[in-house]
């Protein structure tokens, strides 16, 4: 079998085996099941993932060029998805199975693929599974391999379940005897995960979230394709922090009243905020729209045909475990072209002092930075354009270390183009930056064992601007997402070396160069640096 029908064939099978994800990347006839979660159907897949990474390693054809790419690609996944199984994620975190239940319940409504009706009926053949997925969980999760920060971070997640189901969800059906029915399917899944909650309330951890430094540097190896281990990426995160921190002070200097002291002048810039949460939507939406026409009028990229980005409060499940602003892109496999931009609301359950802290960390001088990275030309703009790549593997997969890397790079990009107008939005563009050169630190420091959570939190209040509450809240992401944290900064450095290296060959111009990175999908860094430069 030549690689192209390996291809094919590998991502039939990776759909069937994940109709979760199959369905909300707007893969038909998916969207009925949650699929199979108990232990035997995970080691299944897992030997069924080495038996075809084996295959492609063996295969005589690569096919052309594009062909060859797809294949890399498929095999980095595979790779990684295999280093995994030596830290089996199921078996360590409830999220592992809370997380996919929500996304599965909240993202059709909200991208509606489909009428009404036939939304409510997936919806009740999916309820009637929870209750299998959550008996999975309390069956795999192993006490000697779970984290007790994880497993809190599940049960915050777990609390907000019976509302979600109940309420959230069957709120977004506007026919009446629908949405009755909706709220009918779901308390027997609503029970399930008071269930959990009871469970996991008496579950005792005895775990650790730290990874290690040996797969930490496989992941970044042979996933992120990086050539380098967990060392160098602390290197150069700190050699990137420290050059951030100089170019700080001396704009802080240049304020009104400047001493050079940055982090006073982003504490004090903090203080002019939006009023209330809404008005931090409202407030966002205006700004993204800013970013939509400066782009346009700029001619810096090529947009996508009916593309359309949405400022919308992130939903309730979010909320007790991401305190920053996200994004939820348009169904790679759909037609659809619209994609969701996140506002980091607070749980009901938060002090009105908590509110306003998440108010400080939108700051009205740190909402430009904001809107362009998830907005335009950042997440939304990215991915509504790769959506149009003819190749299937590359809507599919995608690294964060290309994505959000992106996300960075367009913001130094607004600031070459003259978008922040103010000293202050500068600053905050600098923090911002600055902010991911930390994020290296902590996040290679926690899993390579020389960083405590204490610590972490002290060193992203003290060496970034972030608030107490949000600091915590970003640590507590780290020690669940390892190597996530850094891929910001590592990618957006390395698209500014692939793009130097573009524009020097004469392949293009700035336009041109956009078009083709993004537009390739979100390829570990070593493969896109081969688009851009050898396509």
């Amino acid at each position: 079998m030549t690689s192209p029908e390996l291809v094919s064939e590998f991502l039939d099978w990776y759909l069937a085996e994940n109709p979760i994800y199959a369905a909300l990347a707007g893969a038909p006839g998916y969207d009925r099941t949650l699929g199979d979660f108990t232990e035997a159907g995970i080691l299944a897949r897992e030997r069924e993932s080495r038996r075809r990474l084996e295959r492609f390693q063996g295969a005589r054809d690569a096919g052309d060029f594009e062909d060859e790419i797809d294949r890399e690609l498929v095999m980095s996944t595979l790779r990684g998805g295999i280093a995994y199984e030596s830290w089996p994620l199921w078996r360590r975190d409830p999220a592992a199975y809370v997380g996919p239940i929500f996304s599965s319940m909240f993202s059709p409504f909200l991208q509606r693929l489909s009428g009404e009706a036939e939304l409510v009926d997936a919806a009740v053949a999916r309820l009637a599974e929870v209750p299998d997925v959550i008996a999975a969980c309390r069956a795999n999760l192993d006490p000697a391999l779970a984290a007790p920060l994880l497993i809190e971070r599940g049960l915050g997640q777990a609390r907000t379940a019976r509302r979600f189901l109940t309420e959230t969800v069957p709120g977004q059906v506007s026919d009446e005897a629908l949405r009755a029915r909706l709220a009918t399917a779901a308390e027997p899944a609503a029970a399930a995960f008071d269930e959990l909650v009871e469970f996991l309330e008496g579950f005792r951890a005895e775990g650790t979230w730290r990874m290690g430094e040996e797969l930490y540097s496989t992941l970044l190896r042979e996933r992120e394709m990086l050539g380098y281990g967990a060392d160098e990426l602390l290197r150069r995160g700190q050699a990137a922090y420290d050059e951030l921190d100089a170019r700080m002070r001396e704009i802080a200097a240049r304020l009104d009243g400047g001493s050079g002291d940055w982090h006073a002048a982003i504490t004090e810039l903090q203080d002019d905020h939006a009023p209330t949460l809404a008005d931090m939507r409202a407030e966002y939406e205006a700004e993204t729209e800013r970013a939509r026409r400066f782009v346009r009028e700029r001619g810096l990229v090529t947009f996508a045909e009916g593309e359309e980005c949405l400022v919308v409060p992130s939903p309730e499940f979010q909320r007790p475990i991401l305190a920053v602003a996200s994004y939820m892109p348009p169904p790679p496999l759909s037609t659809s072209r619209i994609g969701h931009f996140f506002v980091p609301f607070t749980p009901s359950s938060f002090t009105g002092e908590q509110v306003r802290q998440r108010l400080r960390t939108n700051a009205r001088a740190q909402m430009p930075s904001i809107a362009v990275h998830e907005a335009y030309p950042g997440h939304h703009w990215h991915l509504s354009w790769m959506a149009g790549n003819p190749r299937r593997a590359r809507r599919l997969f995608r690294t964060p270390y290309l994505v959000e890397g992106w996300g960075l790079y367009v913001e130094k990009l607004m600031h070459e183009q003259g978008y922040f107008t103010t000293p202050a939005q500068e600053l905050a563009h600098l923090d911002f930056r600055l902010f991911r050169a930390a994020r290296i630190i902590v996040d290679t420091s926690l899993h390579c064992g020389d960083m405590t959570i204490e610590q972490a939190e002290k060193f992203m209040t003290t060496r970034s601007s972030l608030t107490p509450g949000t600091a915590k809240g970003e640590v507590n992401r780290y020690c669940a997402w390892p190597t996530q944290a850094p891929s910001y900064l590592t990618g957006a450095l390395e698209i500014d070396r692939i793009r130097d290296d573009y524009l020097a060959a004469g392949r293009g111009d700035l336009r041109a160069f956009h078009d083709a990175l993004a537009g390739s999908g979100g390829l570990p860094l070593g493969l896109a640096r081969r688009v851009a430069l050898e396509a």
